[in-house]
């Protein structure tokens, strides 16, 4: 009889303990999940949709699946992600506009003071995101993005943001991809903002990111072509935007999607009012020890309307605190 050495020995514990977490895998495509009511649904709805031969298939390419972003993918408190963005850009363009020391809202913001800053409401938001977002090219503003997303880090969390992304909806997005789905974000973000990252964080393509945006215009700099962003808004993609925006970029209607505010309700009752299957899904943020704890008299991420509207419908709702083993990937499982 031939003799196993060590060597062997270690090569085939290896395997087997890599065969035995594939299986593992296999057996529960979505481990940070708790087994109650939400993953249950979630799982009847994909087997469902995928069992050849029976009333509810759907064809592959009529799998789409739409996602917000702000809350349901990622973290959204205290602030939108994008608005810390806006607030570094700020202090990175400040030494070229001396004026902003006495003009509103830079002079708050420069003072590190952001509660006055925003006293002047949407008005003021939109204003800071259009100065800070604009007068440079769409390739200039991509690398800015990719600079910052890899060295910013969250005031209260200390985190990268990219760490703030939920790990359940990650396994979520990776076991619908699994079963033939299509997924998209459908986002009141800055598509341009987005784009240079989604794909490396969620393994969704820039082709696949739907979102605001600022108009553009084409020119030639010293016979280089360029698209330039403008300081004016082009497309809101929120609320009722979302439908629109998911019509005109995707041009099917999907059969599931997720949310978790009202700025995401057109786009849930878009989905849930076509023929056939449909899942809707809302991420209700019910954890203030591991994230946030909000919902209907929230400023960031309100869910009054759709909360009551899931309720209504048998939609989907999501506890963070009683459905979620953890919140984000790199926290102990509990």
């Amino acid at each position: 009889m031939r003799k196993i050495t060590p060597a062997v020995l270690v090569l085939l514990y290896s395997i087997n303990l890599m065969a035995g977490i594939a299986a593992a895998q296999a057996a529960d495509p979505l481990p940070s999940w708790n087994d109650g009511a939400s993953k249950k649904a979630i799982v009847a709805f994909v087997d469902k949709v995928t069992k050849e031969g029976t009333p509810d298939f759907v064809p592959v390419a009529e799998r789409i699946a739409t996602f917000d972003n702000d809350g349901t993918l990622w973290a959204e408190q205290p602030l939108y992600f994008q608005f810390f963005f806006a607030m570094d850009r700020v202090q990175a363009l400040a030494p070229q506009h001396p004026e902003w020391r006495d003009k509103e809202p830079y002079a708050s913001l420069l003072k590190g003071d952001v509660k006055g800053a925003l006293a002047g409401g949407v008005k003021a938001m939109i204003e800071i995101v259009m100065v800070t977002h604009a007068g440079m090219t769409t390739e200039e503003f991509e690398q800015i993005v990719k600079d910052w997303i890899v060295t910013a880090r969250h005031p209260v969390t200390k985190r990268p943001y990219t760490e703030m992304v939920y790990q359940p909806m990650l396994e979520l997005l990776a076991y619908l991809r699994a079963n033939g789905f299509k997924t998209f974000i459908v986002s009141g973000g800055g598509v341009e903002f987005m784009r240079p990252w989604t794909e490396k964080v969620y393994g969704i393509p820039p082709e696949q990111v739907i979102g605001s945006s600022i108009k553009t215009k084409f020119e030639l700099r010293d016979g280089t072509p360029v698209i330039v962003r403008l300081p004016e808004p082009d497309f809101t993609d929120d609320k009722e935007g979302k439908p629109v925006g998911i019509n005109n970029h995707i041009g099917r209607r999907p059969i599931a999607a997720f949310g978790n505010s009202d700025g995401d309700l057109q786009m849930l009752q878009w989905t849930a009012a076509g023929p056939g299957p449909r899942f809707c899904l809302y991420v209700h943020h019910t954890d203030a020890e591991r994230e946030w704890a909000y919902d209907r008299p929230s400023a960031i991420g309100q869910l009054d309307k759709g909360l009551d509207e899931a309720k209504a419908k048998g939609w989907t709702v999501v506890s963070m605190k009683d459905d979620w083993k953890k919140v984000y990937p790199n926290e102990t499982q509990r």
